[in-house]
């Protein structure tokens, strides 16, 4: 593994700095003065005039290799340096999920006329979409459980059930949900799940409630909704019928890089603003950075964000030469490693701000909010550290004297 970035990268990585310094950055104050003046779910205008630029700049989809050329190594630094600004940035780049691991699953399994519909647009950034898995009824970590039904009837697919933290729906952009539920509970553990494509406005879709995180609404929403007897056409179905956790797989393990590496981006702005008060702050008869505690978080801080982002960069290669599959005990580490450092890091820029860390003007509670959210989201830490733990001992030792 070439530790160097590709010339591409280079350039790439500095015009995104160059984006995020003039406008990224400066657009924070404004998107949250919308939202607190037009309600919590409204869309900025400003998010338009990101993607506008981003556009212009040639910062878009980078995500999609097929579609930018970077291999996932290569977009890693880009989703890194998004992760600084994370409620904007990747949206202004067109690289958010859950629309990046939906473009993946459309790209790999969509038919021609799927693609046309819904990937096509969401290429053009002009809607957004959702993923519908989990449910609250059920241990949702394993996705056998689901009990959302898919019922074939003629040329429609019926479906019925209840889903919660779906993040999205609370944008009226939001115009398609992949919806994975189960069309032969008597079939194998594995084959018994598929994915159906539901637009918005289908009659039976009921939207039910937006749900805060630790308290933020977050502007596209995370929200429970009902599925009462909607009729979807049978062509809306992914793949074909029993292929639903197969494509659920495929579609987590470049998402993991692009979701590890933006928690390293903000543990490294988490960093960046724990030393600037450290240098700018005194107490007890000198600069806060002159404590030998305060170096202590400063310097833990710098140790376990380079040791995530090795660890997320060899993943990130593995998947480029091998596939997910390759890389998939790698790719449950970082799920675990990258929010886990990110949790920490910033905990310590929180302790060196005080109670400004804790409030809203200074990023870093809601920064910590959404790494220890993503110590959850696409399966929790314990479920991933069983997947390691399993393959572990799997493993043949070169010595066990």
């Amino acid at each position: 593994m070439d530790f160097a970035k590709s010339p591409r990268t280079e350039e790439l990585s500095a015009r995104m700095w160059e984006f995020m310094r003039e406008h990224i950055f400066p657009a924070e104050a404004e998107y949250q003065q919308w939202r607190s003046e037009h309600g919590a779910h409204e869309r900025p205008p400003v998010l338009d005039r990101l993607k506008e630029e981003a556009q212009r700049r040639g910062l878009w989809n980078l995500f999609l290799p097929d579609v930018s050329g970077l291999s996932n190594t290569e977009y890693a630094a880009i989703a890194e340096i998004s992760g600084w600004s994370p409620v904007i940035a990747p949206e202004a780049i067109n690289c958010a999920a859950p629309d990046t691991g939906n473009m993946e699953t459309l790209h790999m399994f969509g038919t021609d006329e799927q693609k046309a519909q819904w990937l096509e647009p969401l290429l053009a950034g002009e809607i957004r979409s959702a993923f519908a898995m989990t449910e609250p009824a059920v241990a949702s970590s394993d996705a056998r459980n689901i009990t959302t039904s898919i019922v074939r009837d003629g040329d429609e697919y019926i479906i019925n059930g209840r889903k919660w933290w779906i993040t999205g729906v609370a944008d009226d952009g939001c115009k398609v949900f992949i919806v994975m539920g189960k069309t032969d509970p008597a079939a194998a553990p594995h084959r018994q799940q598929s994915m159906v494509l539901v637009p918005r406005d289908t009659p039976g879709v009921q939207i039910v409630r937006h749900l805060p995180i630790f308290g933020y609404q977050d502007q596209h929403g995370h929200s429970e909704i009902v599925l009462e007897n909607v009729r979807v056409p049978a062509a809306n179905i992914l793949a074909a019928e029993g292929d639903g956790f197969m494509i659920a797989q495929a579609r987590l393990g470049p998402g993991r890089i692009h979701h590890a590496m933006r928690a390293i981006g903000m543990a490294e702005r988490a960093l960046s603003l724990m030393i600037d008060r450290a240098q700018n702050r005194e107490a007890f008869g000198g600069l806060l950075a002159e404590q030998g505690v305060v170096r202590d978080l400063i310097a833990q801080s710098r140790i376990e964000i380079n040791q995530a982002r090795l660890l997320v960069l060899h993943t990130a290669w593995l998947i480029d030469e091998y596939g997910a599959k390759g890389a998939a005990t790698e790719i449950a580490a970082i799920k675990v490693a990258a929010p886990s450092m990110a949790t920490k890091v910033i905990d310590r820029a929180i302790e060196v701000f005080g109670g400004a860390g804790v409030s809203d003007d200074f990023p870093l509670a809601y920064f910590y909010s959404w790494a220890r959210v993503l110590r959850i989201v696409d399966g929790p830490d314990a479920v991933h550290r069983r997947s390691i733990a399993r393959e572990e001992l799997r493993r043949e030792r070169p010595y066990t004297g």
